[in-house]
């Protein structure tokens, strides 16, 4: 598995490079498919001068979805570790899912306007409605400055996938994400899956198929 480490605001010594490549061994033994880790490590230094901490990025890319998991420490040692641990932990339960499939397959089906078989339900009128209001604020660009909100959503473009509901489920799992965004095979309509309690998931769907007509002025 070939290993590709960069950094951004940080240099990249010797010794973290013997680490990764150690760790990498871990890596490739759970996902021996994988063709390529890639490892980013970003240093961020705070306004305040005092708080420093460095990120750590592991992305897997092979024969199958891309993995990634990412995590912070103010040391770039530690947050490789703990970066390695979710990788792994993501690795591991998407084998253990391959394997509980083979040995019960899914029975998951879509019948009467429902998902048989896999606990994902659809979201509420009013949860789709309070999504739809746009009355959160929206901060875009990379530093995130602007006016103080509690909440701040930052945006980004994937190219569209589509897949079925199962199958964006293992991706969120590979991910390490709470969701998932896809189009429906089954039915065309752009979904998010979710993670719900437990191993629970939910699914939320747009089902418009064209614009609603605007009244003349």
């Amino acid at each position: 598995m070939e290993t590709s480490i960069v950094g951004v605001g940080v240099g990249i010594t010797d010794r973290f490079r013997t680490v990764v490549e150690e760790k990498a061994v871990r890596i490739e033994h759970l996902a021996p498919r994988a063709q390529r880790l890639d490892v980013k490590v970003t240093h961020q230094s705070y306004k305040n001068g005092r708080m420093e901490d460095d990120t750590v990025e592991l992305t897997v890319t092979g024969k199958g979805p891309v993995v990634r998991a990412e995590a912070t420490d103010g040391d770039k040692f530690a947050a490789l570790d703990m970066a390695v641990d979710k990788l792994c932990q993501q690795l591991r339960r998407a084998k253990e899912k391959r394997v509980d499939a083979r040995q019960h397959p899914r029975g998951a089906k879509f019948q009467n306007g429902s998902l048989q078989g896999i606990d994902v339900q659809p979201v509420s009128a009013d949860v789709l409605h309070a999504v739809a209001t746009g009355e959160i604020p929206v901060i875009t660009g990379e530093d995130g400055e602007g006016e103080y909100t509690p909440v701040v959503i930052r945006t980004k473009n994937f190219e569209p996938e589509w897949l079925t509901v199962e199958e964006a489920v293992d991706r969120m799992e590979l991910v390490g994400h709470d969701f998932f965004l896809f189009i429906d095979t089954r039915t065309d309509h752009p979904s998010v899956v979710y993670r719900r309690k437990g191993w629970d998931y939910g699914v939320i769907s747009l089902t418009t198929q064209a614009p609603p007509e605007r009244a003349a002025s």
